[in-house]
């Protein structure tokens, strides 16, 4: 049986995915797909080939199911987020508020409730420095490794308080470690270009 990552390597291929997708209704037509998809038939059964080389194939070209089944059991399991893993003190209800928005480190979905949307802003106004000024281009990119609506994020943490905008540029003014924002409050603000 193909690990994960051999799997992962045979179906990143645009004509790989298609003989695949289609395989999921059964046994691949080569002939069709191929006038269909506007290719060679070499191409496709290329595709064909390696895929069954992968295991996702059976020799009828139909998705074998109990492969697909079993590279999903060798994929690791993904955490979700603990109190611990987390920099800041959390209570056991923010912590479980944290677990079922975030999985690893990707925010699953904004919270359409605000006090369970807050304790999830909270958590990402973490990762902007107290008195350090970013570019909106960089809070968009480090907003968008947790989920892909960074505008949603980046308003709602200017809504909620949680950071201030300013001619395009926008610094962390809330959110836990108060004493780290007034230690920054003395001394000397930074910029942080990107």
């Amino acid at each position: 049986m193909a690990t994960p990552l051999e799997v992962l390597r045979a179906v990143a291929d645009p004509v790989r995915l298609a003989v695949l997708g289609r395989s999921v209704a059964g046994p691949v037509d080569v002939q069709a797909l191929a006038a269909e998809l506007q290719l060679d038939e070499r191409d496709v059964l290329g595709a064909t080939g390696r895929l069954r080389e992968a295991g996702l194939l059976d020799s009828d070209l139909a998705l074998d199911r109990e492969a697909l089944r079993g590279v999903a059991r060798e994929l690791p399991r993904v955490e979700a987020a603990s109190a611990t893993a987390l920099a800041g003190e959390w209570s056991e209800e923010e912590a479980a508020i944290l677990g079922r928005f975030f999985v690893g480190d990707r925010l699953t979905e904004v919270p359409s409730s605000r006090a369970k949307r807050v304790v999830v802003l909270e958590r990402l106004a973490q990762e902007f420095e107290v008195g350090v000024r970013y570019p909106e281009r960089q809070v968009n990119f480090v907003l968008q490794l947790f989920h892909a609506d960074y505008a949603a994020l980046r308003r709602y943490l200017v809504d909620e308080g949680l950071m201030t905008r300013a001619d395009g540029v926008y610094w962390r003014t809330g959110g836990r470690m108060a004493e780290a924002r007034e230690g920054a409050a003395g001394g000397k603000e930074r910029s942080h270009g990107a």
